[in-house]
């Protein structure tokens, strides 16, 4: 199974934007998310894209967050603004739902500090 490759994490002030990209996203057949993990938490879905396009978001990040695909460059995108310091974690992508056994990728760390 292909791993996918995350990118665009780094340190921010609150308020600030980060945009993260997936690289190895499955084709558009499949819907994917952004999912993150904090320390000592379960890792949690906060947004989807399904292969028509539809979106959804966890009421955490509605209204800040938005995702979107490259069909043609099987990449996903989250846009994030506004950030908080209760969205620092380890961002990660895959297909939604998740298979069986899904693969995944190291994700990228995002940190929001003042």
């Amino acid at each position: 199974q292909v791993q996918p490759v995350e990118s665009g994490g780094g340190e921010v002030q609150p308020g600030g934007s980060l945009k993260l990209t997936c690289v190895g996203a499955k084709s558009s057949l499949y819907g994917m998310g952004w999912f993150r993990q904090a320390p000592g938490k379960q890792r949690e879905l906060v947004a989807s894209i399904t292969n028509g396009g539809g979106t959804l978001y966890s009421d955490s990040v509605k209204g800040r967050f938005t995702i979107s695909r490259d069909n043609t460059k099987k990449v996903l995108y989250l846009q994030m603004n506004s950030l908080k310091p209760e969205d620092t974690a380890v961002y990660y992508c895959n297909t939604v739902p998740l298979t069986p056994d899904p693969s995944w990728g190291q994700g990228t760390q995002v940190t929001v500090s003042s």
